[in-house]
């Protein structure tokens, strides 16, 4: 089982999937006003908003997935994967 010490992530921490979903939310006006401007059609607009949050929160994931751990997360996890793996019987 998991240690019964409940362990809080620190505020960076909390805040870097909202910091991404903003960023994700800027890019996605700037391309739906890009195409508001080019075609005045506010549904397509609309579109091209919606799709480009899409791709933004996905290009994000996978540029978070890509980056190495440090060395306090390296430990961090390891912590983690003694905690879970002290209970299976592994």
């Amino acid at each position: 089982m998991a240690s019964s010490e409940n362990v809080t992530p620190d505020k960076k921490d909390r805040k870097r999937p909202v910091e991404l979903l903003v960023l994700s939310g800027i890019l996605a006006v700037f391309g739906g006003l890009i195409t508001l401007m080019s075609t005045r059609s506010l549904v397509l607009a609309l579109v091209f908003a919606g799709i480009t949050f899409i791709l933004a929160v996905m290009a994000f994931a996978m540029l978070s997935l890509a980056i190495r751990p440090t060395g306090e997360e390296r430990a961090d996890l390891a912590e983690q994967d003694r905690d879970e793996n002290n209970g299976r019987g592994h």
